[in-house]
């Protein structure tokens, strides 16, 4: 008997894998699209972090709720509850939307950090030069967008510090401010003097001069140190309250 030839598989993947594999690599590109053009929230990537088990320090495994999340210890800095979490972000979107010319002529900077949520002013573009002096005019229409984002219902709950800060030219010590600590803190003191014409609740609010002492940039060039010079308003994160 004639054995019968055994018919051959064809060689290589299957044409389905391919259109599967094709699918599957649009996808992963567009998701990737998405993340990297998008502004990820800090607060939230911890949280969906803190939900998972496996990841370093972030034991997690425990369900997300309203709160500070205690459950998971010191393994991760304390966080806001979601709510705060939600509010914080909403007032970050809202800044960005409204003070947009000024952010796009680099007047004002709209960014996060531990402290949480700062909108600095170029000291250079609101006050007159070596001055706690207030240039009305270029201020009037900002202030008036701060104070209505601080009194919106979302930041009845809240507290903000307003901190001034210099570089490290010295003032002229025969002037109106003898040291950039006066400088600084004075400045301060009129922003918020100005927001509460606008109708803010003073008593959420303090004032600090921190003359040179917190720069983001280096002082030996110009730009940096006209970096360095503005003055912050800040709504603090629950942590950042001292």
């Amino acid at each position: 008997m004639i054995p019968k030839k055994e018919k051959k598989c064809k060689e290589g993947a299957p044409e389905w894998l391919t259109t599967w594999g094709d699918m599957t690599t649009l996808l992963l590109t567009f998701f990737v699209a998405i993340l990297t053009s998008a502004t990820v929230d800090g607060y939230k990537l911890k949280m969906i972090l803190a939900a998972f088990e496996g990841l370093g320090v972030y034991t997690g495994g425990n369900t997300l709720s309203e709160g500070k999340l205690a459950e998971l210890g010191n393994t991760i800095m304390s966080l806001p509850s979601m709510q705060a979490g939600r509010a914080l972000d909403n007032a970050r979107k809202k800044a960005v939307s409204v003070f947009q010319p000024q952010i796009k002529s680099e007047k004002v900077r709209v960014t996060v950090d531990e402290r949480g949520l700062v909108i600095s002013l170029a000291s250079d573009a609101f006050f007159r030069p070596a001055s706690a002096e207030i240039d009305l005019e270029e201020t009037r229409d900002l202030m008036q967008n701060i104070a209505w984002l601080l009194k919106s219902p979302d930041m009845k709950d809240y507290k903000f510090r307003i901190e001034g800060h210099t570089d490290n030219v010295a003032t002229d010590a025969g002037g109106a401010y003898e040291t950039n600590w006066e400088l600084s803190t004075a400045r301060s003191n009129n922003v918020l003097h100005m927001l509460v014409d606008y109708g803010v609740t003073e008593n959420q609010f303090s004032v600090a001069g921190y003359a040179d002492t917190q720069p983001l940039m280096s002082n030996d060039t110009p730009d940096g140190r006209a970096y360095n010079r503005r003055v912050d308003i800040i709504i603090l994160t629950e942590g950042a309250i001292k």
